[in-house]
């Protein structure tokens, strides 16, 4: 043997049949030891349905018959119609069908949506700014809008690819019609030196615009509140195949014009 091994002490022989006592105490304690009972089931009701938990049943008698609103909306009637639009289908569309001679009550002529834009290019490099003309065309529209970004780069404006430089909403279906009636009746006459729009700004496709100054004629723009004011487009988009149809249409919705 070399002097490394005689060195090294030799381990004590584990007798035969020896186990830790911690795993003996431990099956003597699992061995004939009576197992948990399980949780009782819910008893099944009649006809093999299980009964209604307490919880689910709170929810529905809190819930009631009604829909679930949103925080910070209203419930609507579901009944509810936007009168322009009830004008539309009462006397707007007869009456067109009786002047262009219409067979079908879908050919007639209909609007389809309602673009608002706001630029604030001047406003590039401000955020508070653009923020303020979004909180602005929000309120206005009554829905969400989304802020617009620099396509190009243009160096005399110092503005760069990616920077927000207006913002703009659509309209479609109950609050298209709801804004037309709040733009013809309330915001329209409000304008300065205000003598009709234009029937030159339809586009030969049935899409009619109209530019305005100030944005503070609406009357959920509080002047008071109001940092800038901006200017705003509006596009109105209809199903008309020429001017003629558009303008009746509009013309039908009290839109005045002055040639």
């Amino acid at each position: 043997m070399s002097e490394e091994e005689k060195k090294k002490p030799e381990k004590a022989a584990k007798p035969e049949g020896a186990e830790k006592p911690a795993k003996a105490a431990k099956a003597d304690k699992t061995e004939g030891a009576p197992k948990p009972d399980k949780a009782a089931k819910p008893e099944k009701a009649e006809g093999g349905e299980k009964a209604p938990k307490a919880e689910k049943s709170k929810k529905r008698e809190e819930k009631g018959a009604g829909t679930v609103v949103a925080v910070g909306e209203t419930a609507r009637d579901p009944n509810y119609v936007p009168r322009f639009k009830q004008r539309y289908n009462d006397v707007i569309r007869p009456e067109l069908m009786k002047k262009f001679g219409y067979k079908n009550k879908l050919q007639a002529p209909r609007l389809e949506k309602i673009v608002l834009n706001i630029g604030a290019g001047e406003a590039a490099s401000d955020g508070k700014k653009i923020q303020a003309a979004l909180n602005d065309l929000t309120a206005i529209a009554g829905q969400k809008a989304v802020i617009t970004r620099a396509k190009k780069a243009i160096a005399t404006w110092k503005i760069r690819v990616g920077l927000p430089v207006g913002v703009k909403v659509t309209l479609r279906k109950d609050r298209m019609y709801e804004f037309l009636d709040r733009f013809v009746t309330t915001a329209m006459p409000r304008i300065r030196d205000f003598r009709g729009v234009s029937a030159k700004s339809f586009d030969g496709r049935g899409n009619w615009s109209m530019g305005l100054k100030e944005h503070i004629v609406f009357l959920e723009i509080d002047y008071d509140r109001t940092e800038t004011v901006w200017g705003m487009d509006i596009t109105i988009c209809t199903s008309a195949r020429n001017n003629d149809e558009a303008k009746a249409l509009l013309a039908g919705f009290q839109v005045p014009f002055m040639n």
